[in-house]
């Protein structure tokens, strides 16, 4: 099933679904607002929003629920008249370009400045916001406290100190790290970067043109040819498995693991954001948060933002239970985050942290699908193949370039 974690490895649309479930909030009104979700896997969600929706008494809300390829689905009803009023989405430059978002400053008001700054920037183009984030996940890496300390190393604090600790922890039939069955190409590129001061994009220009980015992402490749990486698992990284089971040391997962995590560890277990390369650069944990936005086709344009105000600025009772009455997420209102007990205390309040002072967007809106991609397959190719670093990021540096013309001009 789709879960809100998708947002941190999200891989672009493909082949147009046919098929959808809705429920109607009240039934089939003609006036209605229609609102799509995609399908979160969790239990309990659906019948959370549709009761959202019930509950809504200034306009009738029809909820409909969308299994399968959400994203191709949402982007052809964005080009006709037959869409939704409100849907949830990432925050793309192109979207903007094309008209197809409504900016929703004024539904936010007052409550910005309690929206967690780097969530809300990842729903915002040329300093305005087009979706009102709903719910924060985010990835960290998780180290098993009894582990580490039989081995003597300390939870790293660098990424050197992160490749020593996965060659010193593996042991005994444990490996050291799992960060993926690809050797943690998918999910480590972007915190290799951010772990050196670059990132994906930064004004409107490459921000990975620079030596020291294939010195970042030769790292990802120490990792992998040190021999201390778990590939080959049952379940990919999304999944705490070989974590729980004694497999791994380390795992780079989400805070959506948490739960599970200490139901079989108890307090075994730390958390850590990825760690800074030398003195230039930072810690980082990437985070996306699916915003509720607006259609500008809607013929219901001012009745979808009252209700998007509603909803996701007002009703901080049903934020509250979207984001962890069903999985285990981070409201993106900084109030809701400090108050609520299930974040605290232990790793999910570090994990909390971690997103005030370390965020960096894994979807930001100008980091489209061809720039992903490009970038992703000179990073697997790196780590995988030992491809020159330098050579293939410039190979993928060209190809951004070529995006940000076409977005930019």
């Amino acid at each position: 099933m789709i879960s809100r974690r998708r947002l941190l490895s999200l891989a672009g649309a493909s082949a147009l679904l046919a098929a959808c479930g809705s429920n109607t909030g009240r039934g089939g009104d003609a006036q209605a607002l229609k609102q799509w979700y995609h399908a979160y896997g969790e239990p309990g969600v659906q019948q959370a929003v549709e009761r959202y929706a019930q509950a809504y008494s200034k306009t009738p809300v029809d909820v409909q629920w969308n299994p399968g390829d959400y994203d191709s689905k949402l982007a052809t009803s964005l080009l006709s008249d037959g869409g939704p009023d409100v849907f949830e989405s990432t925050t793309q430059v192109s979207s903007v370009r094309a008209g197809q978002l409504v900016p929703l400053d004024d539904v936010l008001g007052d409550a910005r400045s309690d929206f967690t700054r780097s969530i809300l920037e990842t729903h915002t183009v040329d300093g305005k916001v087009y979706g009102i984030p709903q719910a924060v996940d985010m990835q960290m890496l998780f180290y098993r406290k009894s582990m580490l300390a039989a081995a003597g190393v300390q939870p790293p604090s660098t990424v050197d100190e992160l490749v020593d600790a996965a060659r010193r922890l593996t042991r005994d039939g444990v490996k050291g790290l799992f960060a993926g069955n690809d050797g943690g190409g998918g999910v480590l590129g972007g915190p290799a970067l951010w772990s050196a001061g670059l990132d994906y994009v930064r004004d409107h220009q490459v921000g990975f043109d620079d030596p020291l980015a294939a010195q970042a992402i030769g790292k990802l490749r120490d990792l992998y040819a040190g021999g201390g990486l778990l590939l080959g698992a049952v379940k990919d990284w999304a999944e705490p498995d070989a974590f729980t089971q004694g497999l791994v040391a380390m795992q780079w997962t989400g805070l959506w693991a948490v739960p599970a995590v200490r139901e079989a560890l108890g307090d075994d277990f730390g958390v850590l954001p990825f760690p800074k390369l030398g003195d230039g650069g930072a810690p980082s944990v990437p985070v996306g948060a699916f915003g509720a936005m607006v259609n500008a086709k809607s013929k219901k344009v001012d009745e979808a933002k009252e209700f998007v105000r509603w909803l996701w600025v007002e009703r901080t009772d049903y934020q509250e239970d979207f984001n962890l009455g069903y999985g285990f997420h981070i409201p993106p209102r900084e109030s809701l985050a400090r108050k609520t007990e299930k974040l605290t205390t232990g790793p999910a309040a570090d994990a909390v942290k971690f997103v005030r002072d370390n965020a960096k967007a894994s979807n930001p809106p100008d980091w489209t699908s061809v720039m992903r991609t490009a970038f992703n397959d000179a990073v697997s190719r790196v780590v995988r193949d030992g491809a020159p670093a330098d050579q293939e990021l410039r190979g993928a540096a060209e190809k951004v370039r070529d995006e940000l013309k076409r977005l930019y001009g």
